[in-house]
């Protein structure tokens, strides 16, 4: 089976099914007669976006994102809860916990546009080239948000 098509299967179980661990994802594809690797299906599940969020009982579950027109991918602007601006700076908030994960996401996208990251427990400090780029991405944010 083709790239596309491993993930476009992915896609529709992730849609018709509460998947909570690559396992599962993986079990889910086998019984679909696709057989990958633990790194094709991690890689797969990068390309795509995947993130997790709760459900109402808590738990989580794997979903995909909705396409933005940000440098952000879905996964990261799933992560800013709040966005503000002073200059070349961007400050994101996120949940505790959670503004290493979103710096990291950021750091390994290496983007021109953003120098580097420097990250808190919730509250993420992101330095761009300038403040036209620092306004865009700012825009681009909160209207994803």
């Amino acid at each position: 089976m083709n790239k596309l098509s491993r993930q476009n299967k992915i896609k529709q179980i992730i849609r018709s099914k509460h998947i909570g661990t690559q396992e599962e994802l993986k079990h889910q594809l086998e019984l679909e007669k696709v057989f990958v690797t633990q790194a094709t299906l991690s890689r797969d599940m990068r390309e795509l976006g995947l993130f997790k969020s709760r459900d109402k009982e808590g738990y989580l579950y794997y979903e995909i994102p909705e396409n933005g027109s940000t440098i952000f991918t879905p996964a990261a602007l799933y992560y800013i809860k709040k966005v503000f601006r002073t200059d070349a700076l961007l400050v994101f908030h996120t949940n505790l916990g959670e503004a290493d994960v979103l710096a990291n996401l950021i750091d390994s996208e290496s983007h021109s546009e953003i120098l580097g990251t420097v990250a808190g427990a919730d509250t993420l400090l992101v330095i761009c080239k300038n403040e036209e780029i620092a306004s865009q991405l700012e825009s681009d944010v909160l209207s994803n948000l």
